[in-house]
C-alpha cells in the first residue's frame, strides 16, 4: 500500500512553534485559507490548541475534513518543538490521519520565494550567546535540496566552511549576527525569508507532495538537534 501523499485538493493544518513566535495555518493544497500567529512568548503550550480552533473556524473546516497534519520538527526552543510535536502527534491519532514532519529549518528557507529563482539560503536560528541551530538549502520553484543539514554551531565556524557561491545567511540567528556576516562579505536577508511559519510548512509540502509521512503510532521524536539542558545534566 503506498503511502499518503499531500494532495492539492486536500484540507490540512500546519504548525510550528520552535521559536519565539508560533504559527498555525489551515490550507486546501497550497491555499492557505487561515494563518494565526502565537506571539506571546512562552505560552505555546497554553496557546497552540485554542489557537488551532481559531483557524480552523475561519477556514470553515471541521475535524473531519482535515486530510493530515504537517508540523515543524525543529531545531529551535526545545519546549516549544516539543509542544508543537505533542500537538500535532495527539490530533493525528484522534482525528486519524497521517502526520508530516518538516524542519524547521527548511521551512525557513521558504519564507519567501519571491521570483522563484534558485538560491543558496543558509538559515541561522538563535540559539543563545554565540549559538545557532543551522542549515543550508539550495532553493528554487521546484523545491529544496539540502547542502548541509540541520547542525548546532556558531557563526565563526560556519564562516570558516566552504561555502556554496552565492550564499545568503537569514533566520533571526543571522539578525543577531548581521555585523560579523556581512562583515565577512555575506548578504542577510530579512523575514519573511528565515521564518519557519505554517504557511512555509504548506509550501514545502506543496513542493515535496511524496514526502513520507512520520509514524504516529511509533517512537516518532522531532529533531532537536542537541540534548536540553536538563538531558545534559541526567546524563553526567
Amino acid at each position: 500500500m503506498s503511502a499518503p501523499r499531500f494532495e492539492s485538493d486536500g484540507f490540512y493544518l500546519a504548525l510550528d512553534t520552535s521559536g519565539q513566535l508560533g504559527y498555525v495555518a489551515v490550507a486546501r493544497g497550497a491555499d492557505v485559507l487561515a494563518r494565526k500567529r502565537i506571539e506571546a512568548r512562552g505560552r505555546h503550550a497554553s496557546l497552540v490548541v485554542p489557537t488551532i480552533a481559531e483557524a480552523m473556524n475561519e477556514a470553515s473546516v471541521d475535524a473531519e475534513e482535515v486530510s493530515g497534519i504537517v508540523v515543524g520538527e525543529g531545531p529551535g526552543s526545545f519546549t516549544g518543538v516539543r509542544v508543537a510535536a505533542a500537538t500535532a502527534k495527539g490530533l493525528a491519532r484522534a482525528w486519524a490521519v497521517p502526520l508530516w514532519a518538516v524542519s524547521s529549518l527548511a521551512a525557513g528557507a521558504l519564507g519567501d520565494l519571491g521570483s522563484g529563482a534558485p538560491a543558496v539560503r543558509y538559515v541561522l536560528f538563535d540559539a543563545r550567546a554565540d549559538r545557532v541551530y543551522a542549515a543550508c538549502y539550495g532553493v528554487g520553484s521546484r523545491g529544496v535540496e539540502t547542502l548541509r543539514p540541520p547542525h548546532a554551531s556558531d557563526v565563526r565556524s560556519i564562516l570558516d566552511e566552504q561555502l556554496p557561491p552565492g550564499t545568503v545567511f537569514t533566520g533571526d540567528g543571522a539578525e543577531r549576527h548581521r555585523g560579523a556576516l556581512e562583515g565577512a562579505g555575506y548578504r542577510v536577508d530579512p523575514a519573511p525569508v528565515g521564518v519557519p511559519s505554517a504557511d512555509a510548512l504548506i509550501r514545502y509540502m506543496t513542493l515535496h507532495p511524496r514526502t513520507e509521512p512520520v509514524p504516529v503510532l511509533d517512537t516518532w521524536e522531532p529533531r532537536y538537534v542537541k540534548a536540553s539542558s536538563a538531558e545534559r545534566e541526567w546524563k553526567v
